[in-house]
């Protein structure tokens, strides 16, 4: 079930969720710290497969949540292992009441994984900030729903034409664009990830791209560029 990206990270693929009348597949994020601490990025549903190969790993110490809408899974993870530490994105806590979040992320890495792992808040939208990770290792930029690169076949009928009208399907992919129309102002983030030269770009949605990630991210963001 987790797939290895790269040096002390995973990937794990989820069930299919509806999100507004769309399936959309769950993925989610395991690196391995220099302190041998998990931090788990958007958890997919939890099971007792999933357990067993995580603990395989290391303990899990850092549960994150992306953006205000990858949240589904944190309680059973939460309660899967309660000494981790919960950290919300942007809005997250007012969404969850229901959840006790350590801390809220923002621009600057967590010191228990700064030498590990860099950060960028994307903001600009007035409807949500999503928080994306660079992991030095690997060369690895990972996004929730900034980019989305559905394959051409993944929606079917009226979905997939709007999806192709979203400009969520294919290469390079993006954000939809109802979201990228709320950016009222071009955010300075973009060019940190650029700057930070990523090979790889894993994305909650869609196809994961393992070369010359840098270039790939450019044009995803050609919109928010203009």
């Amino acid at each position: 079930m987790l797939t290895p990206l790269g040096d002390s990270i995973w990937i794990a693929e989820g069930p299919v969720v509806p999100f507004l009348h769309f399936p959309y597949p769950t993925r989610m994020v395991v690196i391995r710290l220099k302190d041998g601490a998990l931090f788990v990025w958007s958890p997919i549903a939890f099971n007792d497969a999933l357990r067993a190969e995580i603990d395989t790993l290391g303990p899990v110490a850092h549960l994150v949540s992306p953006n205000a809408i990858h949240h589904l899974f944190l309680g059973e993870w939460k309660a899967a292992y309660p000494a981790a530490r919960l950290y919300a994105s942007p809005g997250l806590p007012k969404r969850r009441r229901d959840l006790h979040f350590d801390a809220v992320l923002s621009d600057t890495p967590e010191s228990a994984w700064v030498t590990d792992i860099d950060q960028v808040a994307m903001r600009g939208s007035f409807v949500m900030t999503e928080i994306v990770f660079l992991h030095h290792a690997s060369r690895t930029v990972i996004f929730a729903d900034l980019i989305q690169n559905f394959r051409l076949d993944w929606f079917k009928g009226w979905r997939g034409v709007l999806a192709r009208l979203d400009g969520i399907v294919g290469l390079p992919g993006g954000a939809p664009r109802e979201w990228r129309a709320t950016f009222w102002r071009r955010d300075q983030a973009l060019a940190r990830i650029l700057a930070f030269g990523p090979r790889q770009v894993v994305v909650a949605h869609g196809e994961i791209v393992r070369e010359n990630g840098t270039e790939f991210v450019r044009k995803a963001f050609r919109w928010l560029s203009r």
